[in-house]
C-alpha cells in the first residue's frame, strides 16, 4: 500500500513537487532545482508566485500582508519568522508587500495591515488582523489547521 503524497511548491524555482506525506519532515528536495522545500524562512510573494503557491500546495499557506512602513508589521516580522521554523513542514508561511503587490491587497480586500489569512487548497479559510506575538501566532495557525 502507498503513502498519499502531498504537493509542495518549491520556494526556490516554485515546482510543483509530490512529497510522500510521511516525508514531508525528511529535507525533501525540488526534483527541478535540487534546493530544500523547507527553508524555515517566510517567501516573499507576488501576484503570480501568491498565484502558485496559494493553488497549488497541499499544505496550509499563511500569508502575511505588509508593508514596510507599517510599525505594527516590523513588530511582528521576528514571531512570524520564529513562527515559519516552528509550523514547517505542516504550514507553508510567506509575505506579500501590499506597497508592490497592491493589485493583491484589492482582491483579497485587505483594508489593515498586518493582515494573517490562512489559505488551503487555494480557499481562503482563516483571516486575522492586527500584530501577534509568536505564542498567539502559533496558536490562531494551529487552531485553524486542526
Amino acid at each position: 500500500m502507498s503513502t498519499p503524497a502531498s504537493h509542495i511548491v518549491c520556494p526556490h524555482c516554485d515546482s510543483v513537487n509530490r512529497v510522500p506525506s510521511d516525508r514531508l519532515a525528511d529535507d525533501a528536495n525540488c526534483g527541478k532545482c535540487k534546493s530544500v522545500l523547507f527553508t524555515g524562512q517566510p517567501l516573499d510573494l507576488d501576484g503570480k508566485r501568491f498565484k502558485t503557491h496559494i493553488s497549488r500546495s497541499d499544505i496550509p499557506v499563511l500569508v502575511d500582508f505588509w508593508a514596510p512602513w507599517c510599525g505594527p508589521c516590523k513588530m511582528m516580522a521576528p514571531a512570524f519568522q520564529q513562527a515559519a521554523r516552528q509550523l514547517e513542514p505542516q504550514v507553508r508561511l510567506a509575505r506579500v508587500n501590499t506597497e508592490v503587490a497592491q493589485g493583491l491587497a484589492a482582491q483579497y480586500n485587505i483594508r489593515s495591515i498586518p493582515t494573517l489569512a490562512l489559505f488551503q487548497q487555494g480557499r481562503e479559510i482563516a483571516r486575522q488582523a492586527g500584530a501577534m506575538d509568536q505564542s498567539q501566532l502559533l496558536a490562531w495557525v494551529r487552531q485553524h489547521t486542526g
